[in-house]
């Protein structure tokens, strides 16, 4: 089965929490802060690998959690880390947020690598707060959270030609004769329902990957039938063969259909419809062909592209199609990506404020949701240190200009407390 779209939820490990304590030895009763650091979390990484072309396996595994890392102990003793998730997806990945639907990540190349959540950093232990004036801190930090989301992976085929054109005009028997793929073949419309990649070798050293494309029928563009679904893997390809029935057995003009499909990629992208394109007349067997072929030559022709009469039933042609298609796939260049990987670029210290309904102050922003995740306010010198960098970041102050009063209520994460001046 042939799956490529697939949604999939992963969580990085938290890091651990800092020890707190003091070194004990013997003749040593009041050794300085030796707490360890905690490890960092696991992170959960995706890599491609060119031995999977399908998104199947996520049908059935669809969340990825990795692990904490340990806390510190004591000695000054940094826990272990967790040890990293490694998810393998196709060649040609494309990695999306879900909330946010920013391209991520497209993972085009065999190895490469993505970082999709990344695990969170230990917690400081006390040795690590000791200063000349405050010699034995008695708080460490709790460990980062790791990061989580929700991801949409989409795959789109990595081929070097692809063949596109209406439903049975042969695209399927043209790729079975030279290849060793199998895809099925009837006598009725859609037959292929999802691509299918062959690798056709013409001698030691000369071979190329050719994809069949599903049919494509007018309103492609638009996501009709299962246009977009189909239209998207011809996007990676270097070259188009473009099959047409130029026997019309099934009661259409092939120039008609030429024209139609050439319409459907141009809506579809622009630069799509600017692909390097070859004319493959198919049928050229059957008695109705004799008529059409030359008025067909004639039309593309003058367009500027190039024209293959053949046979895919009969091998007639075949052989010197495929060879005109290595010398091509040989000449250019791949693609360039249609789109472009995106980042945020996030002020760490900037935060927001709002209100809910009952009147309770929410505070957001990555530096003050970090440090409200890694106190222990439990501890009265963390709790400290927590307003010092509360005050520093200036939230006090801007809760202030928002008319906070003593005793509203404020919420950072899950984390809730009444104000006071």
């Amino acid at each position: 089965m042939f799956i490529d779209r697939a949604k999939i939820y992963v969580r990085a490990g938290n890091g651990g929490n800092g020890m707190s304590g003091f070194r004990r030895e013997k003749y040593i009763p009041k050794g300085g802060p030796s707490g360890g650091d905690g490890g960092r979390g696991a992170s959960v990484i995706l890599m491609a690998d060119e031995n999977m072309n399908t998104l199947i396996d996520f049908r059935y595994k669809r969340k990825f959690i990795a692990p904490d890392g340990a806390k510190g102990e004591g000695s000054n003793k940094t826990g272990a880390s967790g040890e990293h998730i490694i998810v393998k997806v196709p060649v040609g990945t494309l990695i999306r947020d879900e909330e946010t639907g920013l391209l991520l990540a497209d993972l085009a190349e065999n190895g490469q690598q993505y970082v999709v959540a990344r695990g969170g950093r230990g917690g400081r232990g006390n040795a690590r707060f000791a200063t000349s004036t405050h010699r034995a801190p008695v708080f460490a930090e709790k460990g980062e959270p790791g990061e989580e989301r929700t991801i949409l992976l989409e795959l789109k085929l990595l081929a070097d030609a692809g063949l596109v054109g209406y439903p049975s005009v042969g695209k399927s028997s043209l790729l079975a004769s030279v290849s060793a793929a199998k895809p099925e073949i009837a006598a009725y419309h859609f037959t292929t329902l999802t691509p299918v990649l062959g690798v056709v070798r013409l001698t030691e050293g000369k071979s190329f990957v050719l994809a069949d494309i599903p049919g494509l029928i007018e309103g492609a563009h638009e996501g009709v039938g299962l246009g977009h679904d189909f239209l998207r893997h011809i996007e990676r390809t270097k070259l188009i063969l473009h099959v047409l029935d130029v026997a019309g057995s099934e009661g259409r003009d092939p120039i008609e259909d030429f024209n139609q499909i050439n319409k459907e990629l141009a809506m579809y992208s622009e630069k799509l419809a600017k692909r390097p394109q070859i004319v493959v007349a198919n049928k050229v067997d059957l008695p109705e062909a004799a008529d059409a072929i030359e008025r067909v030559r004639e039309y593309v022709t003058k367009l500027g592209y190039e024209f293959f009469p053949i046979s895919a039933a009969t091998g007639e042609g075949v052989q010197a199609l495929m060879w005109r298609v290595q010398e091509l796939v040989d000449q250019l260049e791949a693609p360039e990506a249609e789109e472009t990987v995106q980042t945020i670029e996030e002020d760490q210290d900037h935060f927001e404020i709002t209100r809910e309904d009952d009147g309770t102050f929410v505070v957001t922003g990555a530096n003050i949701d970090r440090l409200v995740a890694m106190t222990n306010f439990d501890n009265p010198e963390a709790l400290r240190r927590f307003q010092l960098i509360w005050r520093r970041l200036g939230i006090e102050e801007a809760l202030k200009e928002r008319g906070i009063k003593e005793g509203d209520s404020v919420r950072i994460r899950d984390m809730v407390f009444d104000y006071k001046q």
